[in-house]
């Protein structure tokens, strides 16, 4: 069963990273940073949790304008960082955890949050700013991670209340685990900036500061708030601490602040913050809830395979094959040597020989997404109802014969 040990809040300040790979630990400049995010490390070395649940946002590196969600989770075996123009950062790949973030995913949205689901984008430095203060990491991380990212970038945000009513969600979902884990909430953020505008350079420490207190002692005056008191609080940009709402409704109310501090060098005000359970929750057998609540019973729907996170993460290779014959080159490509095109797109050779033998009913029984095999099939020259027919083991004639209007081709 999953247990909440506690949470450690921490600003993403994309310098902060660069400070760190320059070891800049002992400048004049830094020093005040790196020894105010020292005792989170220590709290997490001696906790040692299995999953830190890193709740942050994405600064369009991995998601842009045209889909940007309000809340998504990452479910992917692990993260790559994100290239924000400078190169990669020099950090290892930050393993996942696929079934805890689907169990997770499947609780949200059985609780009414209506999360995206993405494995195949990089994270930024909402994650890898602070995660390398908090955590070892030389020849790999030692533990998992499950990111959750927050709109806090393009109007409409969601409000304050909203995500601290997700923390609560994911206190539930958290609990309902049925395996053994250990968890540690992360919020990332602020505190008090703007980075644009005539406004940039805002601060103010002692909002900051009340902030600070009030995440402890009072989230709820926090979470009546709106979003326009934060912008002319703390910043347009200082509005993101709107995500530490969300680490604090994943705790108790029964908490000891371990560690507190913030320092502003340049233009935003960083901080640490470690919460401790003083008393850590452990879930009862009633709280345990498997799968997802909407489709129990769904296996036993006979013909039927229903497309779902792991199924998305594990067969990612092939359903992007067919996905990408939407597009005009990868069309030509293959029209002209079939098997070159599986080769270069990584296919096996059990999903090469579906893939030339249009073995429809083994590609959806393997995992393939129907609506990704359609687009290979208009490639191919079948239509869907030819493809429908061949699914069921008949043929076009016997298939068109059990449809209302036979003549309807």
């Amino acid at each position: 069963m999953a247990r909440i040990i506690g949470s450690v809040g921490m600003s993403h300040v994309p310098t902060i990273g660069v400070a760190y790979d320059k070891q800049k630990w002992d400048n004049p400049a830094w020093a005040p940073l790196f020894r105010g995010a020292k005792p989170a490390f220590d709290w997490l070395e001696q906790k040692k949790p299995d999953v830190l649940v890193i709740l942050y946002n994405d600064h369009l590196n991995a998601f842009f304008y045209d889909l940007y969600p309000t809340f998504s989770i990452g479910a992917a075996p692990q993260h790559d960082v994100a290239d924000e123009g400078a190169g990669r950062r020099p950090l290892p790949m930050l393993p996942g955890h696929t079934e805890f973030a689907t169990h997770l995913a499947e609780q949200l949205v059985a609780d009414e949050f209506d999360m995206a689901v993405f494995h195949d984008r990089p994270l930024d430095h909402g994650v890898f700013s602070p995660l390398p203060l908090l955590w070892p990491h030389e020849g790999g991380w030692p533990g998992k991670v499950v990111p959750i990212m927050v709109n806090v970038v393009r109007y409409p945000l969601p409000t304050p209340m909203r995500c601290f009513k997700l923390g609560q969600a994911l206190r539930r979902a958290i609990h309902s685990y049925p395996e053994d884990l250990t968890v540690a909430i992360i919020g990332t953020g602020g505190l008090s900036h703007q980075i644009h505008g005539e406004r940039t350079g805002y601060n103010d420490t002692d909002w900051d500061d009340r902030f600070l207190e009030l995440i402890e002692k009072d989230p709820m005056q926090l979470a009546s708030m709106k979003l326009v008191d934060y912008v002319r609080l703390g910043g347009a940009e200082g509005a993101e601490v709107i995500m530490w709402l969300a680490m604090r409704g994943a705790l108790s109310d029964d908490l000891k602040l371990v560690h507190k501090s913030n320092y502003l060098a340049t233009t935003t005000n960083m901080a640490t913050m470690v919460l401790e359970e003083n008393n850590v929750h452990v879930p009862s057998s009633g709280e345990i809830r498997h799968g997802n609540p909407q489709t129990v019973g769904i296996e036993d729907i006979e013909g039927t395979y229903p497309f779902d996170i792991p199924t998305g993460v594990d067969k990612v290779r092939i359903n992007r094959f067919f996905w990408n014959m939407r597009l005009p080159e990868a069309r030509a490509e293959f029209s002209a040597d079939e098997q070159a095109a599986c080769e270069a797109a990584g296919l096996t050779a059990e999903e090469t020989r579906m893939v030339r033998e249009r073995d429809w009913i083994g590609l959806v029984r393997y995992g393939t997404n129907f609506f990704v095999l359609e687009k290979f099939a208009r490639l191919v020259g079948e239509t869907n109802l030819e493809v429908y027919a061949e699914m069921r083991g008949e043929t076009f004639d016997e298939f068109m014969a059990t449809r209302r209007v036979p003549d309807a081709r």
